[in-house]
């Protein structure tokens, strides 16, 4: 793969990185900015989704790492929901490779709309945590492993899942599902980079360059998600929801210019 690292072309992923990730760690999404500027520099779709599993990586990461050090992420309560997530990733990756995902990619738009207008207009969604409505050993079983599942096949709205997961399921406020979104989408890009990684797909070069954009971005993105809670979150992860449904729409109709 013949991509001169030019100095605009590293200051150019990286400020797209910093982007992507700013949103990212707020509302989810960020893959619609990276992976078509990826491709938009001549990189091919599969090397495209494995350096952006890898800058990806970064984002989630040093968003996690910052809800965690403020306290609103508990380790120990999530090793459960951690591990069916990484699993639900492997296997999903893993199946992508032996099974037809026209049906999702067709069905997949108004799911991501219907997360979107859930935030939109739920009178649930706030700051204060509520009544949970699973276990956390059945929320683990059910939606760790079926998102982490989802990420490793197919991926665009992992985070917005997990976000509505924790939210709906676990009674968790909307900052506080967020941060614990952030945790579990870090585990699933894990697991996928693995695999893309002993696949022989992913562009380090790249990769690192934006993951370290990225994680400046969702550093920045995380902190106001504990000041701005749900006053930036719902119209952000609005926002997104309705550019992924439009783009999944236009892609499995042959109307992006990607």
């Amino acid at each position: 793969m013949d991509i001169e690292l030019t100095f605009q072309l590293v200051l150019l992923l990286f400020a797209i990185a910093f982007i992507a990730g700013f949103i990212d760690a707020i509302a989810g999404g960020g893959g619609l900015i990276t992976i078509p500027a990826l491709m938009w520099i001549g990189l091919p779709p599969a090397a495209a989704l494995a350096t952006n599993k890898l800058q990806a990586c970064g984002g989630s990461f040093f968003a996690s790492w910052y809800f965690v050090r403020k306290g609103m992420v508990q380790l120990g309560e999530m090793k459960l929901a951690i591990f069916c997530a990484l699993v639900g990733s492997a296997v999903g990756t893993i199946g992508v490779q032996m099974v037809d995902g026209s049906v999702l990619k067709l069905l997949l738009p108004f799911l991501i709309l219907a997360i979107g207008g859930y935030f939109l207009f739920s009178k649930k969604i706030s700051d204060d945590d509520r009544a949970r409505v699973l276990s956390p050993q059945l929320f683990a079983l059910t939606v760790g492993l079926g998102v982490g599942l989802y990420d490793g096949f197919f991926g665009p709205g992992t985070g917005s899942f997990f976000a509505l997961g924790f939210v709906t399921l676990a009674g968790y406020g909307i900052a506080k599902a967020t941060a614990h979104a952030k945790v579990m989408n870090f585990a699933t890009n894990i697991s996928s980079l693995l695999f893309f990684t002993l696949g022989g797909k992913v562009v380090w070069s790249m990769g690192l360059i934006m993951l370290v954009g990225q994680g400046l971005g969702a550093t920045l993105g995380s902190r106001l998600v504990l000041t701005k809670g749900t006053k930036l979150i719902k119209p952000l992860v609005v926002t997104m929801s309705l550019l992924m449904s439009v783009k999944l729409l236009a892609e499995h109709y042959n109307l992006s210019p990607l």
